[in-house]
């Protein structure tokens, strides 16, 4: 037999702002939830080191979904009548949505870029339902750096030029496989869907105004950035953490925006001391 890997994929329906949507979820091992929020214009792939990772999932259970729209999750019937924008009060919902469809009590939820955005409005509107929440390349307030015209486009290959924008984003010393498996996610991403994404990382999804109301006593804010991030950059993040009173920084060296991707093995070295201090203390 195979040496099968110790991920079960499976597909539901949910139902999102009055429409039901087809989602694929992954998941490994038992213990805490730890539900993981994927990149813009790509999906939960990103997270399959985690899930194969035993020193996490003997006591973490960690969950992986594609957003509507991504990856393996179908977008709603007539899809094809509409362009894509998410909305931070769609993601939002979104994200509740899958909580309460798994039934998940009280789940550690943590998110990558537009996914470490998310989860600091989580931890503003809705601290009690998570037991913390840790921001990887998120920050309260972000700048555009590149159109998003590019991305959809009937003379350009929109898959490629979004992992050519990508690409700067990972770190110099990531190993080549993974950063290539990293692009390939993006390169296979349905037409205009990193472009809807940008809108709320970009514009959408700014509450830097709000950001110091969060309340790190009832719900722990975690964010973890990498150096070579010109995205979401280590001074962003770390203007965010002084934002959130009683917050945590990392800034990680040698890694880029995609750390549980592109170099997995640093990755880890960053985030089970996290996933440690979280089961102990909360």
């Amino acid at each position: 037999m195979p040496d099968f890997e110790p991920i079960t994929g499976r597909y539901f329906t949910m139902n999102v702002a009055g429409e039901d949507v087809r989602i694929h979820v992954e998941e490994a091992g038992t213990g805490i939830p730890l539900v993981c929020l994927h990149t813009a214009g790509a999906d939960a792939r990103q997270f399959r080191h985690l899930m194969t990772d035993p020193q996490i999932t003997r006591n973490y259970r960690v969950i992986a979904f594609d957003m509507p729209w991504h990856g393996k999750s179908n977008p709603p019937v007539g899809w094809e009548e509409r362009e894509y924008k998410l909305t931070t009060e769609g993601y939002k919902e979104t994200v509740l949505a899958f909580c309460a469809a798994m039934e998940l009590a009280n789940p550690v939820i943590m998110g990558c870029s537009m996914g470490g955005r998310i989860v600091l409005h989580l931890a503003l509107e809705h601290a009690d339902d998570f037991r913390a929440v840790i921001a990887l390349e998120g920050a309260d307030r972000l700048m555009p750096y590149y159109s998003t015209d590019w991305l959809h486009r009937p003379d350009v290959h929109g898959g490629e030029v979004a992992a050519g924008y990508v690409s700067g984003q990972i770190a110099p010393q990531s190993p080549s496989e993974y950063r290539w498996e990293t692009l390939w996610a993006y390169m296979q991403g349905g037409p205009g869907i990193f472009k809807g994404d940008l809108y709320f990382y970009w514009v959408d999804g700014h509450f830097d105004d709000r950001s110091a109301r969060i309340d790190t006593s009832r719900c722990p804010v975690y964010l973890l950035s990498g150096e070579y991030d010109s995205s979401c950059t280590p001074e962003r993040t770390r203007d965010t953490a002084q934002r959130i009173k009683g917050s945590k920084a990392t800034v990680m060296e040698g890694m880029g925006h995609f750390p549980m991707s592109e170099n997995p093995a640093l990755f880890r070295d960053h985030i089970v001391p996290v996933l440690d201090e979280i089961r102990k203390e909360t």
